[in-house]
This record gives C-alpha cells, structure tokens and sequence, in this order.
C-alpha cells in the first residue's frame, strides 16, 4: 500500500532565443567617450528579485481512487490517500535606460531586471473517505503539509541560487549591442539562459519530496490511529 504522493507541475513563462550582449567594436583598453558616457551617466544596472508564498487550500471531495489516478499510480497496485500539487512559476519584466552612439552604430542599456518566483497556490487533497477531524484525516493532512513545507523551502532557496547569480551576471555594469538590439538581445539571454537555469533549481527540489515518501513511512502511515486507516481501505475494497 502507498498511502501518500506529492506532485508537482511546471508553469513556464518566456521571451524569444538565446544571446549574449555585445561590446562596441571600437572598444580598447582605454574607454571610449561612448563607453564613458553610458557607464558614468546612465543608470545603474539593477536586478530584482522576489519570492511569493500563495499558501494552500484542502480538497476533500475526492475518493482515493480518483486521487490514486491523478498521481499515476493505478499500475503499480498503489493507492494515494493525499496528494499535494503546486506549481513553479517564475517571469521577468525587464527595462532600463538606453542610449545611443551613431559613430560607431551601437548602443547601450542598463538593464532593470525584475524576476518573480512563486508556487501556484499548493492544493492539498485528502481522499474522502476521511472525514475531517478524524485521526486518519490528521494524519493524511500531515503528511501531506510536510510536502508543503518542502516546497516552500525549495523556493527560498532557488531564490538564493537565483539572486546570486543574477548579481554576478550584471554587476551594476552597462551592456553594449548594435543599435536597436539591445533589448531583444536582453530578452533572448532571458528565454535561452536564465529561464532554463530557474527551472533547473525548481526542479532540484523534486528528491526532497521523494525522501516524504519512504517505505517506512508508509508502514507507519498504516499502523496510525489504531489502524483506522488500513480499515477504511479494506472495507471501501471489499464494498467496490
């Protein structure tokens, strides 16, 4: 029997293809009077970056069956009494000043790079066949809030990795582009690196789930609350 799963499903928001920004082609050792304009006059290069909570709702309308099939785990003899689905979402809004160099026929932007990361609001079912208020429900429940928990410290910490390397990709720093790429160079450095590396760190937090659901765990979710569990199971199978 496994009494318990988690699932998690990924949302994904994104701009055009890959690039890196460029630098004038008249660029030497010493700074060009473009490059002194736009690196002592221009605003600052500034990423931001912020993580959500959306806390969570109950769902206590399912059958175990139907919760066992949305968990995938009808071939394997398996039932899931409690699942926990979310989603990780992250998008970027990007702006900043730009200014343009005709001698040379470039131009460049401080980038203002604003990232938000967040779960989906997590929903947590609990198969109907527990009543709230029963022990076997409160068990289910907390089980499935460790889940929860596990979720929501994976996204402080991808918000860590992410703000780390986002400081040390701008470093306050001008980027240079032909003229009237910028932008678009930006967007597709967004969409070819950085939301593939952001799903990468969601993604690492799947093993954390999986050490939830160890054998020991579901020998213990069956013997809880005097059995109660493994009861209900034996008598909704021997009705069905």
């Amino acid at each position: 029997m496994k009494p318990l799963c988690a699932a998690i499903v990924f949302g994904l928001s994104a701009v055009g293809g890959a690039v890196h920004a460029a630098t004038p082609a008249t660029a030497a050792a010493a700074r060009t009077p473009f490059q002194i304009r736009c690196e002592d006059s221009i605003a600052k290069t500034v990423s931001v970056l912020s993580a959500k909570q959306n806390g969570y709702t109950i769902n206590n309308q399912l059958p175990y069956r139907a919760l066992t099939a949305k968990s995938g785990n009808m071939d394997n003899r398996m039932v899931t009494l409690g699942l926990t689905v979310t989603k990780g979402q992250y998008s970027v809004d990007l702006g900043g000043p730009v200014l343009q160099d005709t001698a040379s026929g470039y131009e460049c932007i401080a980038p203002r790079v604003d990232v938000k990361l967040t779960y989906s609001p997590v929903l947590i079912y609990v198969g109907n066949e527990f009543a709230p208020g029963t022990c076997g429900y409160n068990a289910i429940l907390e089980h499935e809030q460790r889940h929860l928990q596990a979720y929501m410290e994976n996204l402080a910490r991808v918000e860590k990795v992410v703000r780390e390397a986002l400081n040390k990709r701008f470093e306050a720093k001008p980027l240079y582009a032909p003229s009237g790429t910028a932008m678009s160079a930006l967007e597709h450095e967004i969409n070819g690196t950085w939301f593939p590396f952001i799903r990468d760190e969601f993604e690492k937090g799947r093993p954390k789930q999986t050490e939830i659901d160890t054998p020991e765990e579901y020998a213990r979710m069956g013997k809880v609350c005097d059995g109660e569990i493994a009861a209900i199971l034996l008598r909704r199978h021997k009705n069905n």
